[in-house]
């Protein structure tokens, strides 16, 4: 019987991880709120879709520019609001790295992000 394994495997040890991509460049870098949610799109469902938010806002600090999501008011007041949780993305204006951020108030938000940011240093 002849055993199967993987390109650069060896018997007796786990497969080998798949190849991590390099960057391809820069991120891009947002000089406006226009640009920003125009990069923060991409990582939202579409607006209007089943499912998805109403609309997306930008708020904009010092360091970089908060993304998220409005949802449609709930028609029941009794009911659960149409997205329980989530998170939200901070594009940096010094590098262009997306980060996530839980889906809390914008300050709180933007306060997580100053306490976990770290410029690359690639």
């Amino acid at each position: 019987m002849t055993e199967y394994h993987p390109q650069g495997s060896v018997p007796s040890l786990p497969p080998t991880p798949p190849v991590i991509r390099p960057r391809l460049g820069p991120e891009p870098l947002p000089t406006n709120e226009a640009e920003a949610l125009e990069i923060g799109q991409k990582y939202f469902p579409e607006v209007g879709s089943p499912g998805g938010p109403s609309s997306l806002y930008v708020h904009e600090f010092d360091i970089g520019y908060l993304i998220h999501a409005g949802w449609p008011a709930i028609a029941d007041s009794t009911g659960r609001p149409s997205s329980p949780g989530g998170s939200n993305i901070v594009i940096s204006k010094i590098d262009g790295q997306v980060a996530s951020v839980p889906n809390f108030p914008e300050e709180t938000a933007v306060e997580i992000y100053r306490n976990v940011y770290r410029p690359d240093s690639s």
